[in-house]
C-alpha cells in the first residue's frame, strides 16, 4: 500500500476532500486513567479498554475514508501504542511515524502519581481546577529525588525536562513542532494523525481555535475519540472546534473527563466544551 498522500473520501463532490485534514486523537485509556491518577510525563501503558478504543478509532477512520498519510506521537508509550494500533486498524500501518517529546503530556509536577480526588480534597475545588484546567496555573514542581522524575531517561538526553508546567508552557514547547514538522506534513500529505495527550492536544486546540483563557477552562478531551479538523490554505480551521467522528459518544466521554476528581455521586461541577459538533 502506498505511503503517499491519501485523498481521503470516496468521490462525492465535497470541497472538503481537497483540504488539509488534521486528525487529533487522545491516547486510549491508560492504567493511571483507570486509577484516576495524575500521569504527566510518567510512562504508563494502555489498559485493554484503551487498546480497544484505539482499534475502534482506526475502524472509524477507515470507515470514514480518512486515511492518514503521516502519524505524529509523543514519546510516551500510551500515545505511541495508540497511534500504532489505530493505524493498524485503519489499514495504514506502514505510514511514516514521528515521535517527539514536544507532544508529551503536560508535566503535573508534584501531583504526578497522586489520586485526583485526594488532591481535590486536600487543596479544595478552586485550586484543583486552577492546576488542572487553567491556562496559566502550574502545580508545585516535582521535588528532587521523586520516583516520578524522568530526567535520567535516555529518551530525554539533552531535553530540558520540566519539573512542572502550565498549559501556557505546553503551548510554548509544542508550537515549534507544530510549525516546523506537522504543518509541512499537512501541506505534503494532506491527512495527518496526531496521537497525543489531554493537555498537548488542549494546547494545540487552544492555538488553532484561538481560545480565550475562559474557554480553555471548559475544554476537555476524551480518550480514544478522533477529532477532525479541515484546514484552509492558511492552516486555520474551516470550522472552529472541528468535529468528532462520533459526537454523541465524545460529548458523554468529555463530561466524564470533566468529572475526574469529583465525588463519584452527584452532578458534575465543571461544564465541558470538549465534544463540539
Amino acid at each position: 500500500m502506498s505511503t503517499g498522500t491519501a485523498r481521503r473520501r470516496p468521490a462525492c463532490g465535497n470541497e472538503e476532500d481537497d483540504l488539509p485534514t488534521l486528525i487529533l486523537l487522545r491516547h486510549g485509556e491508560s492504567d493511571w486513567n483507570a486509577e484516576n491518577r495524575f500521569t504527566g510525563w510518567v510512562d504508563v501503558d494502555l489498559t485493554p479498554h484503551g487498546e480497544e478504543q484505539a482499534r475502534r478509532s482506526g475502524a472509524m477512520l477507515r470507515d470514514a475514508g480518512l486515511l492518514p498519510a503521516a502519524l505524529h506521537t509523543s514519546v510516551l508509550t500510551r500515545a505511541v501504542r495508540t497511534g500504532a494500533i489505530t493505524l493498524q486498524a485503519a489499514g495504514r500501518a506502514e505510514v511514516p511515524t514521528r515521535r517527539h517529546w514536544r507532544l508529551n503530556e503536560r508535566c503535573y509536577g508534584a501531583l504526578q502519581g497522586r489520586d485526583r480526588r485526594a488532591v481535590r480534597a486536600e487543596y479544595g475545588e478552586k485550586q484543583f481546577r486552577v492546576w488542572r484546567r487553567s491556562y496559566d496555573g502550574a502545580p508545585p514542581p516535582l521535588p528532587p529525588g521523586s520516583e516520578w522524575d524522568v530526567s535520567a531517561d535516555p529518551r530525554y538526553a539533552g531535553v530540558p525536562v520540566p519539573r512542572t508546567e502550565s498549559l501556557a508552557d505546553v503551548v510554548a514547547r509544542l508550537l515549534p513542532y507544530w510549525t516546523d514538522v506537522i504543518v509541512p506534513d499537512l501541506r505534503e500529505h494532506g491527512t495527518v494523525l496526531v496521537a497525543a495527550h489531554s493537555n498537548s492536544l488542549r494546547a494545540l486546540i487552544a492555538h488553532l481555535d484561538r481560545l480565550s483563557r475562559e474557554e480553555v477552562l471548559d475544554l476537555n478531551i476524551p480518550t480514544g475519540m478522533p477529532l477532525l479538523y479541515h484546514l484552509g490554505g492558511d492552516l486555520r480551521p474551516r470550522v472552529r472546534g472541528g468535529r468528532y467522528l462520533d459526537p454523541d459518544a465524545a460529548r458523554r466521554a468529555a463530561l466524564e473527563v470533566a468529572r475526574q476528581g469529583l465525588p463519584t455521586a452527584g452532578p458534575a461541577a465543571e461544564p465541558t466544551r470538549g465534544a463540539r459538533l
